[in-house]
């Protein structure tokens, strides 16, 4: 196998997906980012734009994409609650839509595809921490099913292409994860704490705060993509990636307002519906697959999220919400 591939990366214009896309470049590949700019932006590529090995397509998953290439991340889907429920009909047909035209052409390139997944196929689990044999606690008509539900369709989408076709497929279930880039106010409880505390204001936790989350750098969970595309084609997943260090929401709320010297207090709001109370990974697997486990400490990865906001907000390009 040649030692430099060209990728596609959907959603590559969007907070991840940008990460990967460097990385790839870093890495020595052509990449193809497709994306239809609804969460994504440019200025998250803009660096990458005059890269000779870089090519930015303006394209929606929902449709067929034909165009030749040796490696699919398919990571097109709004990710924040914000997003994916303002058109969840949408949402829905991004991920299932959108798994079935890429491993279509995955298919008839006979190019390698990954699939990112997501923590939310467990739910609100009843298992804790999560490993990959639990079939998960999901609500399948609730508010956020259009996001859950999708990714679980688009996971069965991928393992029948695999049965059937006997594709190389690999499949990421991805947990929380921060970092630089992430959208100002996509409503993730991350950017949303940072923020408020850089602008002083009131600093809202969803219930008593004391639900829990697990917060993986974003460097660290592109590794951990990577780790997986390039294990033996026999390797398939799902496989956890994520940080297992777990922190209640006041907690996060706590080392925010020190990190950033924030006059902001923290206020109360009632839970959002189908809001999972535990959320941990177990990455052995991951583990002892491809040797992957995190390295980013959450206080270290919060001290360079917080920087990455305070230019946002210098500039100008965030409202008060």
């Amino acid at each position: 196998m040649p030692t430099s591939q060209r990728v596609l990366v959907t959603g590559g214009a969007g907070f991840i997906g940008s990460h990967l896309c460097d990385r790839l470049l870093r890495d020595g590949h052509e990449v193809l980012c497709v994306d239809n700019l609804y969460t994504g932006t440019r200025q998250n590529v803009h660096a990458l734009l005059g890269n000779r090995r870089f090519e930015l397509l303006r394209h929606d998953v929902c449709f067929p994409l034909y165009v030749e290439v040796d490696e699919i991340y398919n990571l097109a889907c709004p990710a924040s609650p914000i997003h994916y429920q303002f058109d969840p009909v949408q949402t829905t047909k991004t991920s299932v839509h959108g798994a079935i035209n890429m491993l279509g052409l995955a298919k008839r390139v006979k190019a390698k595809i990954l699939q990112a997944s997501t923590s939310e196929v467990y739910g609100d689990p009843a298992v804790h921490p999560q490993a990959e044999e639990y079939w998960g606690n999901v609500n399948p008509i609730g508010p956020r099913s259009c996001y859950d539900e999708g990714k679980r369709c688009a996971e069965t989408l991928f393992f029948d292409y695999h049965r059937q076709h006997g594709m190389a497929v690999k499949v990421a279930r991805i947990f929380n994860t921060y970092g630089p880039r992430m959208h100002p106010n996509d409503g993730r409880v991350v950017s949303n704490f940072v923020v408020q505390a850089l602008q002083n204001r009131d600093i809202t936790v969803y219930g008593e705060g004391n639900h829990t989350r697990s917060f993986c750098y974003v460097d660290d969970l592109v590794d951990g993509l990577v780790g997986l595309m390039n294990t033996p084609d026999e390797v398939t997943g799902p496989v956890n990636l994520g940080n297992p260090g777990e922190f209640s929401i006041r907690e996060l709320a706590e080392m925010v307002i020190d990190l950033t010297g924030s006059a902001s207090r923290i206020v109360h709001m009632p839970l959002p519906i189908d809001d999972p109370q535990q959320r941990r990974p177990d990455i052995s697997k991951a583990n002892e697959l491809f040797g992957w486990e995190p390295t980013v400490r959450l206080r270290e990865g919060l001290m360079m999220t917080i920087a990455h906001f305070e230019g946002v907000l210098s500039d100008d390009q965030v409202t008060a919400a």
